[in-house]
């Protein structure tokens, strides 16, 4: 394991000062809004705030004030953030995050997660903090090589937290980084203590009798999952099927990359104009600048094609693999996919914790990062009294 500390070079920041200067805009239908894609008068303004008013040197120096790292795991370099809580007896967390996301969205909720003192929290509470970037996203790159799928890098996690000395650890992710969490537990129940989420995708098996007893909420909720298919997955299908051609495009045009991310921070949060309603806009904008600055559009796009086969398996009512270890579930209802309880205990037998939010979207820690971490905590603790209560029954 070598430290490691951002320090985007000059030349690379004043390039893309350059290029969104000299930037081709397209024409736009009069009166369409978002209907059809990002509004034209939304995104000059935004990426001209870029240009001119975003402050990079601060997200680096945010950023560095957390101890990162990289070390190499089956042949990819992994960068991670490592932070030791002061509380000795913290539990240790694993927080991944997902696409379009980085290590940059769990900033929020770094300090109340370990420090809890310092927050205004129980230090009981507290976590030791292992962050680490999906091999192709951000600073963990190049990607050296195809098939890293969900599996191998729930592996690789396995190894990183053993590299640490965990023996024993929760796992906690959204969107992608639900998906690897989930796949962790599975491989690796001797040392995953459980597993929380905050997006479940919850497919309705086909028979006619399961759905018949969904109740209004519910179907809403599979009505939500057919929009996502039909009119929110365009970006999926693309990165499933033609990641490479994707990213000759992102790659060379910061305009493109900010449209390519900034469209899901409006369709997947409770952002009704613009996305900054939900997330703050520097907070958005470093998340944009790290995928720009490390040239990662087409290596994360990987990741979807990897996964392809699984999600279509997944939407034809495959049933998942065993997972034996405890789950906990932090619902938010403008959340992309907004899961069914009763599906998800038909996947999970082991779903030990439910909570459904009132606000908030698919990026929870940047949107509601109080809520999440209280959440955390509330799985956390349940998990220790079930510990204690199956202990003094044992005895």
């Amino acid at each position: 394991m070598h430290p490691f500390r951002i320090d985007i070079p000059q030349d690379q920041l004043d390039d893309l000062r350059r290029r969104l200067e000299a930037t081709r805009w397209p024409d736009e239908l009069p009166g369409v809004g978002w209907s059809r894609g990002v509004p034209l008068g939304y995104l000059k303004e935004l990426a001209e705030y870029w240009r001119t008013s975003f402050d990079w040197r601060a997200a680096e120096a945010r950023l560095n004030a957390h101890p990162q790292f990289v070390t190499e795991i089956d042949g990819a370099p992994v960068h991670f953030l490592h932070i030791t809580s002061p509380e000795p007896d913290a539990t240790p967390l694993l927080l991944t995050h997902g696409w379009p996301g980085s290590v940059a969205e769990f900033l929020d909720v770094i300090g109340p997660l370990s420090d809890p003192r310092s927050h205004g929290g129980d230090p009981a509470q507290a976590f030791h903090l292992v962050i680490p970037s999906i091999p192709g996203y951000g600073f963990s790159r190049p990607l050296p090589e195809k098939g890293w799928d969900t599996g191998r890098i729930a592996r690789a996690w396995a190894t990183l937290m053993e590299r640490l000395g965990y023996d024993r650890y929760l796992a906690q992710g959204g969107d992608a980084g639900a998906v690897i969490s989930l796949e962790l537990g599975r491989i690796d129940p001797e040392h995953v203590i459980g597993v929380h989420v905050n997006m479940l995708m919850t497919f309705p098996s086909g028979d006619p009798a399961e759905l018949a007893g969904l109740g209004p909420a519910d179907q809403a909720r599979l009505g939500k999952l057919a929009r996502f298919d039909a009119e929110l997955s365009g970006y999926m299908k693309v990165q499933q099927t033609r990641p490479q051609t994707l990213a000759y495009a992102l790659t060379d045009s910061p305009v493109g990359q900010l449209a390519w991310i900034v469209e899901r921070f409006l369709d997947w949060t409770s952002a009704e104009r613009r996305p900054e309603e939900a997330v703050d806009r520097d907070l958005l904008l470093t998340v944009v600048s790290i995928y720009w600055l490390t040239a990662t559009a087409g290596s994360s796009a990987q990741f979807y094609f990897e996964g392809a086969e699984g999600v279509r398996a997944a939407a034809a009512g495959a049933v998942p693999p065993p997972l034996t270890v405890p789950v906990g579930v932090a619902v938010f209802p403008d959340d992309i996919f907004v899961p069914i309880r009763s599906l998800a205990e038909r996947d999970l037998p082991h779903l030990t914790h439910w909570t459904e939010f009132e606000h908030g979207g698919h990026f929870a820690a940047m949107e509601q990062p109080a809520a999440l971490t209280g959440d955390i905590r509330a799985f956390a603790r349940s998990l220790t009294s079930a510990t204690t209560t199956a202990t003094a029954t044992a005895a």
